[in-house]
């Protein structure tokens, strides 16, 4: 884990020659790391913090993580949390837990703040006006609910 977030955190070309020595050459037609790599964080507007939200899952501890980070409009670091239950469960369902950190903001008065997450398919359910009432549908539409106390 530390050292994905030093790659992470790895100037870009740097960040491309560490994964290349990993990485497989891409098929014509796939994305490359390059695209991957230059794609940036973008700063929230000013007055707004950001929450970057993702899950991860290990198979080996039977447990899902999830990780939080807040920055402010000037990308400057604000506050940080992790999460993790004792299971594995589903991908879309872990994705969408994360979404539950929306409490933990609004709980700490945090009211101007926009979610980022990597998951299509969790961004897409939250904005979607779709009835689901699978286990993740449950989380995307109490995550809903949290939301509006949140500033857009």
């Amino acid at each position: 884990m530390v050292g994905d977030w030093q790659l992470a955190n790895a100037p870009a070309i740097l960040a491309l020659d560490a994964h290349q020595q990993h990485a497989p050459i891409p098929e014509i037609g796939t994305s490359t790391t390059a695209q991957h790599v230059a794609s940036s964080w973008q700063h929230p507007l000013l007055g707004r913090y950001k929450c970057n939200i993702d899950a991860a899952f290990s198979s080996h501890s039977n447990r899902t993580g999830i990780g939080i980070c807040v920055c402010d409009s000037e990308g400057t670091f604000v506050l940080a949390k992790t999460v993790t239950y004792p299971c594995i469960v589903p991908v879309d369902v872990g994705e969408a837990l994360g979404y539950a950190t929306m409490q933990w903001l609004s709980d700490m008065q945090f009211d101007s703040v926009d979610f980022e997450t990597d998951s299509k398919l969790t961004a897409d359910s939250f904005m979607s006006t779709r009835n689901d009432t699978s286990e993740f549908g449950s989380i995307i539409s109490s995550c809903r609910s949290l939301f509006s106390f949140f500033k857009l």
